[in-house]
């Protein structure tokens, strides 16, 4: 019966858990939540030619980049409006959020940090990307000519599925001092993320696609992930399929990036993948990161890193969250605005090697930003 319910009601269950979590258990809260969530499109809000965005600060450097991203946006007359909420340790905060996305259709965030271990809390991050099924997340991993890297000349896309596996946060202490974590792989979702990857593959003009896994050990569930990626590979013959195990894949990346083109891969090793690959090229400032749905669309920087460390001190490198927005203006179809955007961006790192000091220079946020702002105003292009 329960699981009928389930199928039926998805997204009402999972706000009735919401409402309820003051008063569930640790265990019911963690067992009651819905893995797949098939959500709604609603129309996207646009208003005279301008798309309004959802920004989520988050914490750490999170608000100080989205400031850098209104004030690039402003010089290059980029036509988006964004509304900006906090997101707090509230479940308002974040059903206000998730509204907010739900209205726009498009949102940029920086990472969102969960400050209790309490299994009752869960992560805000993990629900908006569960809540608003954003299936899939593309990392472009892409050197940049004038940073200083342990690897050049690397082009890889990490194509990394979004809402399950280790992430789906079903957790329980079955007795004193065990704790059993479920890791949840889905056919449904398996098949989503393939397809997703060798249709990428198609359209971007990629020779290959290598399916990252551990399943010599985990057989059910990365088998079933391996075995879907095989059968989707077999509707693509113009496309090399290969697989390869985890444990490779980092070594393979750290002696032999070159050889890789696109990877797909289940929630928890992307994550790892993403920070191996972030750290050849030159570290987690540089690239953004994608989130897909159905309806729905988060950028954000590739590595996910909240930066309370260096919050405040002007030396966080604001050309990952600039990227995201870029992105972002991709996904728009503003295409002019995110191209002067990005032009400004390699002239400024390649070029004129303004670096902050994670990439072994000592130039303050605030002058990235600003030869930026130079050189979109230098270039004289600005659709206005």
């Amino acid at each position: 019966m329960a699981s009928r319910v389930l199928m039926k009601k998805p997204i009402e269950l999972g706000k009735m858990v919401l409402r309820c979590q003051s008063t569930m258990s640790a265990f019911e809260i963690q067992h009651k939540t819905p893995l797949i969530k098939k959500v709604q499109a609603i129309p996207v809000a646009l208003y005279g030619g301008r798309h309004a965005v959802t920004m989520l600060p988050g914490g750490g450097i999170g608000p100080e980049l989205m400031g850098y991203v209104r004030e690039v946006f402003k010089y290059a007359g980029a036509p988006v409006d964004f509304e900006v909420v906090e997101i707090g340790d509230e479940n308002v905060d974040l059903d206000y959020a998730l509204t907010s996305i739900k209205r726009n259709g498009v949102a940029i965030k920086g990472n969102i940090e969960t400050k209790s271990e309490s299994a009752s809390v869960v992560s805000r991050n993990v629900a908006i990307r569960n809540e608003l099924d954003l299936f899939v997340n593309i990392l472009h991993c892409k050197s940049y000519a004038g940073v200083p890297a342990r690897q050049k000349d690397i082009d890889i896309v990490i194509i990394r599925q979004n809402t399950e596996g280790e992430y789906a946060m079903l957790e329980h202490e079955s007795v004193d001092g065990v704790v059993e974590s479920m890791k949840v792989v889905t056919e449904s979702n398996s098949d989503r993320v393939a397809r997703f990857a060798f249709e990428y593959a198609k359209k971007n003009g990629r020779k290959r696609v290598t399916t990252i896994h551990k399943a010599n050990i985990m057989k059910l569930s990365d088998g079933l992930f391996l075995d879907t990626s095989r059968r989707i590979a077999k509707e693509y013959p113009e496309i090399e399929h290969n697989d390869m195990i985890i444990d490779n894949c980092c070594m393979q990346l750290v002696s032999k990036p070159h050889q890789f083109d696109v990877m797909i891969m289940t929630n928890l090793y992307g994550s790892i993948v993403s920070n191996v690959v972030c750290g050849l090229i030159g570290g987690a400032g540089l690239l953004s990161g994608k989130n897909y749905g159905d309806h729905y669309a988060i950028f954000e920087p590739g590595t996910r890193n909240t930066g309370t460390a260096i919050a405040g001190k002007n030396i966080a490198n604001p050309i990952a969250m600039l990227s995201a927005s870029v992105d972002m203006l991709h996904h728009l179809g503003h295409t002019q605005h995110a191209e002067l955007i990005q032009r400004a961006i390699e002239k400024t790192i390649c070029e004129d090697k303004i670096h902050t000091p994670d990439l072994g220079g000592t130039a303050k946020s605030t002058d990235v930003i600003q030869r930026i702002i130079d050189h979109i105003l230098q270039a004289d292009i600005r659709p206005w």
